[in-house]
């Protein structure tokens, strides 16, 4: 597939409940395409039936009905885990039943995971589930499937610290690292079976997992501080207007690409600016820390 047309395209979005997830969802809908919502959050029920409700009224309006009448059913939510091979397997059979099938996979499923290096494998075995291996399980089923058929779509959705780092956070920045390797090694192995595969890479998004990183942390400051803060639905047109062109490396902040260009061209350099760029955020952090508790005392 070199271009996307969602007209009539069955899209599963994982961690749909809300943020980019929803986001995605709400607009494959509005292009439309029928989408299965995933989450482990049983709140998804509730973000499909709102976009149930929305779909249909949008197309009653312009049909000269009533609101609220004819509900469309073009989301449907599967609760799970989609790191689990078990769960994957099922959200899959769930999508065949509900939609006829999965002709595009939204692998948008992302936890924060540990500050440094964490304290535990648990710790690291959790995100690699979350943010890596929930892509290759989902990829291990679908693959054989899209090849067969002579189509396919796979879209991550990493991070830009998947092209730079993640000041503050070992897993999250070699995960989102990873996630892009594992969809550039799908977009060039697959490309003559008639499969495509896209990786967006934002930075600051407005979404829970952001605020999940703390208000004042260093990891935190880190992304607010680099560039505009995106709404997940500015993030889901320009992600499905990339899809729809077929681009590969999709960057809601266009100016992660010069800073990709200038970390290439000089490593050494770029790594140096960046500690010294942790180390200025390090002491704004405890700064900070003793406005506070002088405040408190």
């Amino acid at each position: 597939m070199t271009t996307a047309d969602f007209a009539g395209r069955r899209a599963i979005v994982t961690g749909a409940a809300g943020g980019i997830g929803a986001a995605l969802a709400a607009e494959l809908i509005s292009r439309g395409a029928a989408v299965v919502l995933a989450d482990l959050s049983p709140s998804v029920t509730d973000t499909a039936s709102a976009l149930n409700a929305d779909a249909a009224d949008g197309r009653n309006v312009a049909a000269g009905l009533d609101s609220g009448a004819t509900p469309d059913s073009r989301a449907h939510a599967w609760v799970g885990d989609v790191s689990s091979v078990a769960d994957i397997d099922d959200l899959i059979a769930f999508a065949d039943e509900a939609i006829d099938g999965v002709d595009m996979y939204f692998a948008n499923a992302g936890i924060i995971g540990p500050g440094d290096l964490g304290d535990s494998d648990a710790d690291w075995d959790t995100i690699i589930d979350v943010n890596l291996r929930a892509h290759i399980r989902a990829a291990q089923v679908l693959i054989p499937r899209w090849q067969e058929a002579g189509d396919g779509y796979f879209v991550a959705t990493a991070s830009a610290a998947g092209l730079l780092t993640q000041i503050g956070s070992a897993a999250y920045s070699v995960t989102k690292h990873a996630s892009v390797g594992f969809a550039e090694w799908l977009a060039l192995t697959y490309r003559d079976d008639g499969i495509r595969a896209s990786v967006i890479c934002p930075m600051g998004v407005d979404t829970d997992l952001l605020r999940a990183a703390g208000t004042s942390g260093t990891a935190q400051r880190a992304v607010t501080d680099a560039g505009q803060v995106l709404s997940p639905g500015d993030v889901a047109t320009i992600a499905l207007d990339a899809v729809q062109a077929g681009e590969f490396l999709i960057l809601p902040h266009p100016e992660v690409l010069d800073m990709y260009r200038m970390k290439g061209s000089d490593y050494d350099r770029w790594l140096a600016g960046m500690s010294r760029y942790q180390a200025r955020l390090n002491e704004q952090n405890r700064a900070n820390e003793e406005t506070t508790h002088a405040g408190n005392d």
